[in-house]
C-alpha cells in the first residue's frame, strides 16, 4: 500500500469532503455537549447510577431495531437527504430537551423519550455517514480522509465535554440551546455537499437484500473479527458512562471537572488520530489492533482504581488513544473490503456492533455499578476487556497475522 496519507491534510483539498467534515465536527460537538448535560441532569434529578445506564439503553434499543433497515435505505436513496433529515431530528430533540428543562419538571421519562428519538436518528445517520465518505475523495486520499475524519470527531470530544460542562454552570438549558444552533449550522453545510449519483444495482427490497450486509461480514473473517473484537471489548469496558457518578462521588469535582473527564478520552484519541494522519499504519496491522484494545482495557483498570483526578484523567487519555487505534484499523478495513453497492448495509452491520458496544455498554456499566459499586464495576470491565483480547487472538488468528490493509478501491 503506498504511503498516500503522508501528506497529513491532502483530503482537505476536496470541497465536498471539507464541507462534510465541518458539518460532522459540529454534530459531534453538539452530541458531546448534550451527553454531558443529559448525564448531569438525570443524575441530579435521581441520584441513581442505574438511571445513567438507562440513558444509554434508551438510545440503543431503537438503534438496534432500525439500523439494518437504515443500511438498506443508504444503498437505495439519496444519502445527503438522509443525513439532512437526521440532523433536523437531532436538532428537534435538543429543542425538546430545552423545553423540558425550562418547564421545571422533576420526572426523567421525557429525557428518555428524547433519547429514543435521538437513537432512532443515529440509526440512520451512522451507516449513511460511513457509506458517504469514500465518494467524497479520490482513492489515493481515502486513508488520509479516514484519519482526518476520526481526528475531527475526537477533537470535538475534547472541546464538546469541556464546553458542555462549563455551560452546565448556567444550567442544562444553556447547553441544549447551543446544541440546537450547532445542528442548524450542520444542516446548512451538509446541504451544500455534492455527491456523485449512487451506482450499483437497485434490486427490489427483499429479505435477501436486507441480509446482504450480514452475509458479507460473515464471509470475511478478518472483518468479522475486527468488529466483534471492538463490540465485546468496549461493551465490558464502558467506564465513561459512569463519569457523572465518578466526578461527584469518587473524585469530588463538579460540572467543569466532569467536562474535563469526558474530554480526556477524546484528547487521547485525537492525538493518536493526528499521528495516524501523518504516519499511517502500513505493517503489522492486526497486531496493532489487538495492542490498541489491550491498552484500552489496561487504562480502564487504572481508571477504576484511581481516586486522584490527575491519574484518572491520564488513564482516560490512554483509553482514548487505544480505542482510536482499533477504530482506525476497523474503519479502513471495512471500507476497503466493501463494494459501494452494499456499503450502506455493511456499514449498518458495523454500526450495530458499535452501537451495542457504546449504548449497551453504558447500560451494562450502570447495572454492574448498581450491583457491585462504582469502582469494582469499572475494574471488572477492564479485566473482561483484556480477557476478550486474549480470546480473540486465538479465535481469529488471521486477524492477528494480518500484515497490511487491502489496496484502496479504484
Amino acid at each position: 500500500m503506498p504511503r498516500v496519507s503522508a501528506r497529513g491534510f491532502s483530503a482537505l483539498r476536496h470541497r465536498p469532503f471539507l464541507l462534510f467534515l465541518t458539518a460532522r465536527f459540529l454534530v459531534a460537538l453538539a452530541v458531546q455537549m448534550q451527553t454531558v448535560a443529559v448525564g448531569y441532569q438525570v443524575y441530579e434529578l435521581t441520584g441513581k447510577t442505574l438511571d445513567l445506564g438507562l440513558v444509554g439503553l434508551s438510545q440503543f434499543l431503537p438503534f438496534l431495531v432500525l439500523v439494518l433497515p437504515a443500511g438498506q435505505a443508504a444503498d437505495r436513496w439519496d444519502r445527503k437527504i438522509i443525513m439532512l433529515a437526521c440532523y433536523a431530528t437531532d436538532g428537534l430533540c435538543a429543542i425538546f430537551l430545552l423545553g423540558f428543562t425550562l418547564s421545571g419538571r422533576q420526572d426523567v421519562w421525557p429525557v428518555y423519550l428524547a433519547m429514543v428519538v435521538f437513537g432512532s436518528a443515529r440509526a440512520f445517520g451512522m451507516p449513511t455517514t460511513q457509506a458517504m465518505m469514500p465518494a467524497l475523495v479520490p482513492p489515493e486520499d481515502f486513508h488520509n480522509a479516514v484519519a482526518l475524519n476520526s481526528s475531527s470527531f475526537h477533537v470535538a470530544t475534547i472541546v464538546g465535554p469541556t464546553f458542555g460542562g462549563l455551560l452546565c454552570l448556567a444550567g442544562p438549558r444553556a447547553v441544549y440551546g447551543a446544541v440546537a444552533l450547532f445542528f442548524t449550522a450542520a444542516i446548512a453545510l451538509m446541504a451544500r455537499v455534492r455527491l456523485p449519483e449512487l451506482t450499483g444495482s437497485r434490486e427490489p427490497v427483499s429479505w435477501r437484500s436486507f441480509l446482504d450486509g450480514i452475509r458479507f461480514v460473515l464471509s470475511r473473517r478478518v472483518v468479522l473479527g475486527a468488529i466483534s473484537l471492538d463490540l465485546f471489548a468496549v461493551l465490558f469496558g464502558g467506564a465513561t458512562a459512569l463519569l457523572p457518578a465518578y466526578a461527584r462521588d469518587v473524585l469530588g469535582v463538579g460540572p467543569p471537572g466532569l467536562g474535563l473527564l469526558r474530554t480526556a478520552p477524546g484528547a487521547g484519541a485525537a492525538c493518536m488520530a493526528i499521528l495516524l494522519a501523518f504516519h499511517p499504519l502500513t505493517r503489522r496491522v492486526g497486531r496493532w489492533m489487538f495492542a490498541g484494545v489491550a491498552l484500552f482495557g489496561i487504562a480502564t483498570i487504572v481508571f477504576g482504581i484511581s481516586k486522584a483526578f490527575g491519574l484518572s484523567f491520564t488513564a482516560l487519555l490512554f483509553l482514548g488513544a487505544g480505542d482510536m487505534v482499533s477504530m482506525y484499523i476497523r474503519h479502513v478495513l471495512i471500507q476497503l473490503e466493501t463494494p459501494d453497492a452494499i456499503r450502506g448495509r455493511v456499514s449498518a452491520v458495523n454500526a450495530v456492533f458499535i452501537g451495542a458496544s457504546n449504548e449497551l455498554g453504558e447500560f451494562e456499566s450502570g447495572v454492574t455499578a448498581h450491583w457491585f459499586g462504582l469502582m469494582p464495576a469499572v475494574i471488572l470491565g477492564g479485566a473482561a476487556t483484556l480477557a476478550v483480547v486474549w480470546l480473540w487472538m486465538r479465535l481469529f488468528p488471521e486477524l492477528r497475522a494480518m500484515e497490511r490493509f487491502p489496496d484502496p478501491p479504484g
